[in-house]
C-alpha cells in the first residue's frame, strides 16, 4: 500500500510539472487535475512576475509564460521556501547558458539584477562592530553588508521593452545596489574605480588611505596626495549614505 501511494504521488507531481510530457496517475477526475495543474502553476508564474516585472514586460505575456513552464517543468529547486523562488529560477537560468541560445544574451544578468532587490529587502545579515564616527583615511572602513558592488556585461538598469540591445557593450556596467536605514532598496551607478574601492575595502585588513594609495597605483595617478584627499572625501560620503559603516574597533 505504501509503495502504491508513493508511486502515485510521484506521477501526480511529475503531471502537474510537466502535463505535456507525463500522464496523470489513474483514478483522479479530470476536472480536478486541470484545477491542482492551473493553481499550482499559476501561482509560480504570479510569484516570477512580482519578482522580475521587467522581464515580463520586456519578454511579453506568450514568451514569459513559456519561460514560467519551463522552469517549473525542468528545474529541481534546492529548497520549497517562497522567497528562494526567485533565486532557483536564476539557477535555471544559469543552468542553461552555454547549452541554450533561444533566451535572449542580458537575460541571466537582468534576472540577478531584479533580484538584488528582493534579496536585499530580506536580508539579515548581522552588523559588524564599528566605531561610527572613525577615521575613514587612517582606520579601516567596514563596508556595510547591505551595500553591494556589482558588475555586469550588460547595462541591466536600462534594458526593457524599449531598449533591447543586440551586442553586450566594450564597457562595463558598474553599480551600486544598497539597503537604506528605512529598508529601502536603491541603485546608482558607479565608476570603475568605485567599483574597484569597494571590493579592496571589503577583503578587510588595510585602512582607507592603504586602500586609496593601492587604487592610485593601479590606476596610474602621479598625484598621490590629491587623489588621497578626494578619496577621504568620498569616503566620508559613503559614510553618511550608509554605504561604510564606520572603522573597525
Amino acid at each position: 500500500m505504501a509503495d502504491a501511494l508513493h508511486d502515485q504521488q510521484f506521477a501526480l507531481s511529475r503531471h502537474l510539472r510537466d502535463p505535456s510530457v507525463h500522464p496523470p496517475p489513474p483514478g483522479i477526475e479530470a476536472r480536478r487535475l486541470a484545477v491542482y495543474r492551473d493553481l499550482f502553476f499559476n501561482n509560480i508564474k504570479n510569484l516570477l512576475a512580482g519578482n522580475f516585472p521587467v522581464i515580463r514586460k520586456t519578454l511579453g505575456d506568450d514568451a514569459w509564460r513559456m519561460l514560467v513552464r519551463q522552469f517549473y517543468a525542468e528545474h529541481r529547486s534546492r529548497t520549497p521556501l517562497f522567497p528562494e523562488v526567485a533565486r532557483e529560477f536564476i539557477r535555471y537560468l544559469e543552468s542553461r547558458a552555454g547549452r541554450d541560445d533561444s533566451l535572449p544574451a542580458w537575460l541571466r544578468e537582468l534576472a540577478h539584477y531584479e533580484w538584488v532587490e528582493l534579496a536585499l529587502q530580506i536580508a539579515d545579515d548581522t552588523v559588524p562592530p564599528h566605531v561610527p564616527d572613525g577615521d575613514l583615511v587612517a582606520g579601516e572602513p567596514v563596508v556595510s553588508p547591505f551595500a553591494w558592488a556589482l558588475a555586469y556585461q550588460w547595462p541591466v538598469h536600462r534594458i526593457g521593452p524599449d531598449y533591447l540591445p543586440e551586442a553586450a557593450p566594450s564597457e562595463p556596467t558598474f553599480l551600486l545596489v544598497r539597503r537604506d536605514a528605512g529598508h529601502q532598496v536603491r541603485f546608482a551607478a558607479i565608476s570603475p574605480l568605485v567599483y574597484r574601492l569597494m571590493a579592496l575595502l571589503g577583503e578587510g585588513g588595510r585602512s582607507g588611505g592603504d586602500a586609496l594609495r593601492q587604487l592610485a597605483v593601479e590606476a596610474g595617478v602621479e598625484d598621490l596626495p590629491a587623489f588621497v584627499d578626494q578619496g577621504g572625501a568620498m569616503l566620508s560620503r559613503m559614510r553618511e549614505e550608509g554605504t561604510l559603516l564606520g572603522t573597525r574597533p
